[in-house]
């Protein structure tokens, strides 16, 4: 299955942190199902994030636009406040509301220091991480989510790393601080389902399987045309998906009329794809979280059967 033109057709979508990864895809797959898309970042043209790579926002809406769709880059730090208030200004302005709002803000991954206990590591690059993952994300939703609630049906969604089943020990060889800014968002996801029930929206946390982020893949050294490259050397990469599939599995769950079913869950685009029946851009359905702990975390070799 591939994304529909037309089932988001009407819809206005704001994708937080859409620069690059899994949000970028997302806001591209939004846009290519009909929805307006609203993209934010702070990297815009010769402004930079921390991140320090060369995707922007703009680019994504190019991304959008050449999928079919229309959408606006607005260059915002969510960490900021007064800009998150003026961002809400303005789509409230043009739009009078908001169907789709996707939490994507992240930029922490230079700040990771794995492997280090709490007391090791950095403190600064650990508060940067909680206040990326936490703060951002509800001061988010503290300006946008008054748009959400005007129109029946909203959906919101939290990005984050790995399962709430996956989560629920502490994931060993990371850090402490990544551990609770990215688990955050199972928390955040409950709380907005509770908050957000009387008014008809739902409210879910989301997490990719094995991405082939643009990061990712210049980490290994390979493109998104030959990734299977990167097998000699990493063999478990082989459950890995396209950041397009996951765009395609969360457009999915967009457009699913009884979607609500799922609020104040945490859903993988491994368990949403078996659920709409979605498949990556080579026809196969990974399922990179079940293979996690099935396979590469009980120690066994590469072996994709039944999980793609």
């Amino acid at each position: 299955m591939s994304t529909e033109s037309n089932t988001l057709s009407g819809k206005v979508a704001l994708v937080a942190g859409g620069t690059r990864g899994a949000s970028r895809a997302i806001a591209v797959e939004l846009g290519r199902a009909g929805a307006f898309v609203y993209v934010t970042g702070r990297s815009s043209g010769t402004t930079k994030s921390e991140v320090d790579r060369p995707e922007t926002i703009e680019e994504t809406v190019e991304l959008i636009e050449k999928a079919g769709g229309r959408a606006e880059a607005v260059r915002v730090d969510h960490l900021e406040p007064a800009e998150v208030a003026a961002l809400a200004k303005r789509v409230d302005a043009a739009h009078g509301g908001l169907d789709i709002l996707v939490d994507g803000i992240w930029g922490g991954d230079q700040h990771l220091g794995w492997g280090k206990p709490v007391w090791e590591h950095d403190l600064d690059a650990g508060l940067r991480m909680i206040r990326l993952g936490i703060d951002a994300h509800l001061i988010t939703g503290h300006h946008l989510l008054p748009l959400l609630i005007r129109r029946p049906g909203g959906l919101v969604v939290e990005m984050t790393d790995g399962t709430a089943e996956y989560n629920a020990n502490y994931r060993e060889g990371t850090s402490l601080p990544f551990y609770v800014a990215k688990a955050s968002a199972h928390l955040l996801a409950k709380g907005e389902a509770a908050e957000l029930s009387a008014h008809e929206c739902t409210a879910v946390a989301f997490t990719p399987g094995y991405l082939r982020s643009e990061a990712m893949l210049d980490i290994y050294g390979v493109t998104e045309q030959n990734w299977r490259d990167a097998l000699e050397k990493t063999p478990h990469f082989a459950i890995s998906e396209s950041s397009t599939f996951c765009g395609r599995t969360l457009v999915a769950l967009a457009a699913d009329p009884e979607r609500h079913r799922w609020s104040g869950q945490t859903v993988s685009s491994g368990q949403l794809a078996r659920e709409y029946e979605v498949d990556d851009i080579d026809g196969s359905r990974p399922d990179a979280w079940r293979y996690m702990v099935e396979v590469a975390d009980a120690g066994k070799e590469a072996d994709t059967t039944g999980y793609r």
